[in-house]
């Protein structure tokens, strides 16, 4: 395969308004946690609480850590704009593989009326499955992987 043909095939995407709004609620969704993470926005501590939190408290290595972190924040605002959205979608994928795997001890559900130990996985499994559709879908309409295609 051509290195050209790979990055078409990489970017290529339908003019479809279903993977627009996948794009969009994912971006919506964890570009918030991702500003927590790396300005402190939305009472989060910043980086460096975070990379303190992450390698010291939770034991991550730093790369892991980072990686999350820009998955996150990087990532959100990439589906945002609609570029690279296979990549940002797999690095978000990894990140909530690895918030359910912390989270399945809490079971399926939500805490939604805080009568259990923590949150269960019910809201990573949605989130995985909106990765999923995007990376077999990619951007969709208005996205900048279709304008970098055509």
């Amino acid at each position: 395969m051509q290195p050209s043909s790979l990055f078409h095939s990489f970017v290529a995407t339908s003019d479809s308004l279903a993977p627009l709004f996948l794009r969009l609620s994912l971006a919506l969704m964890i570009l918030p946690h991702g500003l927590q993470k790396t300005v402190g926005w939305f009472g989060g501590y910043g980086f460096k609480g975070t990379m303190g939190y992450l390698t010291g408290t939770v034991g991550a290595p730093w790369i892991f850590a980072l990686l999350a972190i820009l998955a996150e924040s990087v990532g959100g605002a990439m589906l945002l704009a609609g570029v690279g959205t296979r990549l940002a979608a797999l690095g978000i994928g990894g990140v909530m593989i690895v918030a359910a795997a912390q989270h399945r001890a809490n079971g399926f559900f939500m805490n939604w009326y805080g009568n259990q130990k923590g949150e269960g996985v019910e809201f990573h499994l949605l989130a995985l499955g909106i990765v999923l559709a995007l990376l077999v879908l990619g951007g969709g309409k208005w996205s900048l992987d279709a304008v970098l295609v055509h």
